[in-house]
């Protein structure tokens, strides 16, 4: 695949002094060509940069990749905003989605994430993204979906273009269905007619799950928009399925549309445009998305934190 001027680089690294050295180089070369730069990295992962940067830190701009990036789902739009920014030096993002103690369910949607960078920002403009990989913190599989994912690798300094690397669509067609749930679970067909019957269906179970009551209106709004969604572009009905993991609950919407564009809901949507803001919205109000679509029908998990123990 021709990625154009995007240079998406994984950066392995199995210590701090590697992490450091991997990064610093190029946060050097940005800064001295007064370009703009933003680092999306867990707080003690951004703590070794600024005291490797010194007082050059304060030209940085740093986010927390564990909040923005906790749904890998909103990591695109902050990229695309930051592209978006006044000022004509080099643009050099530093972003962490995959980090020790994700879950597998995440690390899946992180790979689907790294993909889809490229299909995002190919023939975009000229910039540079690092995405650092722990090799002593993550699994042999992420760290090889990592090679395949991104064009660029470095390894101890050295940086090459991937021999392993696969474009967007290969990545994605690994993935499959998702799993069935490890629960039983509440199931609820839906028509047109039940809208208030599946808001209070989520309602019930989130609260009883323990779900924190400012998130259970988020988490109805969800599968709101995502139920009206069925009944809009699919043939008007659809089925909702709700169940407990161990630090989550699942709610599951599943219809006979198709949606092809693999970045729906990554992108944010112009006010005033006809459709497409269910999906963004859904992004951003849960903890985790995973979405499969085929010819076969729409599958989408809404995945959202429990307070309480299972």
């Amino acid at each position: 695949m021709d990625v154009g001027d995007f240079h998406h680089e994984a950066v392995f690294y199995a210590s701090d002094d590697e992490y450091v050295a991997g990064l610093l180089p190029e946060l050097r070369a940005a800064l001295d060509a007064d370009g703009a730069v933003l680092v999306a990295v867990a707080e003690d992962k951004a703590q070794l940069l600024r005291e490797a940067l010194g007082a050059d830190a304060d030209r940085v701009r740093f986010t927390d990749m564990e909040h923005l990036g906790r749904n890998p789902g909103r990591i695109i739009p902050a990229w695309r905003d930051f592209l978006a920014e006044p000022g004509d030096g080099p643009r050099l993002g530093i972003g962490e989605p995959a980090w020790p103690g994700r879950s597998a369910d995440e690390l899946i949607e992180c790979r689907r994430h790294e993909s889809l960078l490229n299909l995002a920002f190919d023939g975009g403009g000229s910039w540079r993204l690092l995405c650092p990989y722990d090799m002593n913190g993550l699994s042999p599989e992420v760290l090889a979906d990592a090679r395949h994912s991104h064009p660029h690798v470095s390894v101890a300094g050295v940086r090459e273009q991937s021999q392993d690397y696969l474009d967007s669509p290969t990545v994605l067609g690994w993935d499959g269905p998702l799993p069935e749930p490890g629960a039983e679970p509440a199931e609820l067909g839906f028509s047109h007619k039940d809208l208030p019957l599946v808001r209070t269906f989520v309602a019930g179970l989130a609260r009883e799950a323990g779900v924190e009551e400012l998130r259970v209106a988020d988490l109805v709004l969800a599968v709101h928009e995502l139920a009206t969604n069925s009944l809009r572009h699919a043939t008007g009905h659809g089925r909702l399925r709700i169940w407990r993991e161990p630090a989550a609950l699942v709610c599951e919407v599943t219809d006979d549309g198709h949606i092809s564009d693999p970045l729906a809901g990554r992108e944010r949507v112009p006010l005033g445009h006809g459709g497409g803001r269910g999906l963004w919205l859904v992004n951003q109000l849960c903890d985790l998305v995973q979405l499969r679509s085929s010819q076969a029908g729409n599958v989408v998990r809404l995945h959202m934190s429990v307070t309480a123990p299972a």
